[in-house]
């Protein structure tokens, strides 16, 4: 459930993507806050500027939450984003171990709006393969099973 402090800092976030705007980057902002809605951290898109396809706002944060939080606090903090995380920030999001996520537009609002957004092909992969030969490094770093 969203509540009217989750709303003040989801504009917040909103706010973070139009100021990136303002300063020729991607129209994409987000920032994490602590339980008691301390705002922690905030980022904006710089993929462009940067020339680094995983410098979205999410995923910087999921990153410093990552190397700067311990567990127990991460679960207990929120990260506010003016668009939906897409597939690699989510990933990054739930390595980090950020108990929530609130978000302004969902990704099939943003396609309607940017219909480039939503233009990756798909990429095959194939496998497993190699089981015995991969398996070694793992063994070596785990221990075997």
């Amino acid at each position: 459930m969203i509540t009217a402090a989750d709303e003040t800092l989801l504009r917040r976030a909103i706010d973070i993507a139009a100021a990136a705007v303002a300063g020729g980057d991607a129209p994409y902002g987000s920032l994490l806050a602590g339980p008691d809605g301390t705002v922690l951290a905030e980022a904006h898109n710089t993929v462009r500027r940067d020339n680094d396809i995983s410098a979205h706002p999410e995923l910087k944060l999921a990153r410093w939450a990552a190397r700067e939080l311990d567990a127990e606090t991460a679960a207990r903090t929120t990260l506010y984003t003016s668009c939906q995380p897409c597939g690699m920030c989510g990933g990054g999001i739930v390595r980090s171990g950020i108990g929530r996520v609130v978000y302004a537009l969902s990704t099939e609002q943003l396609m309607e709006l940017n219909p480039q957004s939503g233009e990756w092909p798909a990429v095959a992969q194939e496998g497993p393969a190699l089981l015995e030969e991969a398996r070694t490094p793992i063994e070596a770093y785990y221990g075997p099973r």
